[in-house]
């Protein structure tokens, strides 16, 4: 299955220095909009034990970023994903990667495990 979430919001980036107040609005505004996000796009609940999620970022520009970052960044939105399919977070492995044009989106590829 192949989900399309949008950019994750810079103050969501771990290296932003937010009042935990307004963090935690925005990580419920983004965590939400993945969510209809993925409602909009029919992913529906998997019955799978374990999951492989890889991760492809389309940055909405070309400044430098890690793809650690990139990937904490993800949290709300992953935990939006986690939710959706009603698997749990901790019996997926993850796959990251930067895609080499820009787009301003996270492109997320769902496998079951066997």
């Amino acid at each position: 299955m192949e989900i399309k979430l949008p950019w994750p919001p810079k103050e969501l980036n771990p290296n932003a220095r937010l009042h935990h107040h307004a963090l935690a609005r925005a990580k419920a505004a983004y965590k939400a909009a993945c969510g209809w996000e993925m409602k909009a796009q029919g992913v529906k609940k998997l019955s799978a034990s374990a999951l492989h999620v890889s991760l492809t970022f389309y940055p909405p520009d070309r400044r430098h970023r890690d793809l650690d970052n990139m990937l904490s960044s993800m949290k709300a939105g992953l935990d939006a994903l986690s939710a959706a399919v009603g698997v749990d977070d901790s019996l997926w492995s993850i796959t990251i990667k930067k895609a080499p044009e820009t787009g301003g989106f996270v492109l997320i590829n769902v496998e079951q495990k066997s």
